[in-house]
């Protein structure tokens, strides 16, 4: 009996602490080992471009990870406002940018505008009826995406198109709103509306849709795309790093490859 104890003892509480003892001793190797990360949330529509950033700037930079969190502006932001541990914020849109400013969640001297996009109307590539704006207004069309425009710029946009054309209370009926401009495009590439808005860069990464119509710059808000170091980052050299490579000319290529306009 006696035996069976001390082994019931050595197995349930020196085995424990052996092994905490040995993962302790491992830790500082594992974190020496490890690159540093900087976590990127950004536009959705920048997903593209930014991946193929990546690779190009992580291998330069030796050990650093990025990682990125793509979705609507409006959602990244609110998600850094509750505190996600956020370095680098790439929105589609001044406003959500400003809100933070606005809150002092940036770092000060980071922010800078980025990049120009366009807003266009998309259609299936098999749709032959709708080959204007107008038409989004005629029995041609039953349904058409958009971004949810209090999240997502790009809906903020296209309101400002349809409103801006006199269309506005003429399609209101038929929208569907996105949680962010890809879903739009998915929508509009499996035929499940009948047209969306989306920008000029994600209607170039499709082969299933096409562009009938792009809209004035007069018609909407100035589409720049802002970024900037987040205030609380826990990696902000690297982070400022990362800013002033997107800025660079060889970023600057793979931007405009995508549809961008750098700035």
């Amino acid at each position: 009996m006696f035996n069976y104890r001390l082994i019931r003892f050595l197995c349930f509480f020196l085995l424990p602490f052996c092994l905490i003892i040995s993962s302790y001793l491992l830790t500082p190797s594992i974190i020496y080992s490890a690159p540093n990360e900087i976590l990127v949330s950004a536009a959705a529509s920048l997903k593209d471009a930014l991946e193929e950033i990546k690779p190009i700037y992580t291998k330069e930079k030796g050990k650093i990870s990025l990682i990125y969190n793509f979705g609507s502006s409006g959602s990244l932001q609110q998600q850094i406002e509750q505190g996600a541990p956020v370095d680098v914020f790439i929105s589609a849109a001044k406003k959500q940018m400003d809100a933070l400013q606005d809150k002092k969640l940036l770092l000060d001297g980071t922010r800078k505008n980025l990049l120009k996009n366009q807003m266009v109307l998309i259609v299936p590539k098999s749709n032959t009826t709708i080959k204007s704006f107008q038409d989004l207004a005629t029995d041609k069309t039953k349904k058409i995406a958009m971004g949810e425009p209090k999240s997502v710029p790009a809906g903020q946009y296209a309101q400002e198109v349809l409103t801006s054309l006199g269309l506005l209370n003429k399609v209101t009926n038929k929208v569907i709103y996105a949680k962010d401009v890809r879903q739009v495009l998915s929508y509009v590439a499996t035929g499940n509306v009948d047209a969306g808005f989306v920008y000029l860069t994600d209607a170039k990464t499709s082969d299933d849709v096409k562009i009938v119509a792009t809209a004035s710059e007069k018609s909407h808000s100035q589409i720049i795309y802002p970024v900037a170091v987040i205030k609380d980052s826990k990696n902000i050299n690297d982070a400022k790093d990362y800013v002033e490579f997107l800025s660079s000319n060889r970023a600057k290529n793979i931007f405009r490859k995508y549809g961008f306009t750098p700035i």
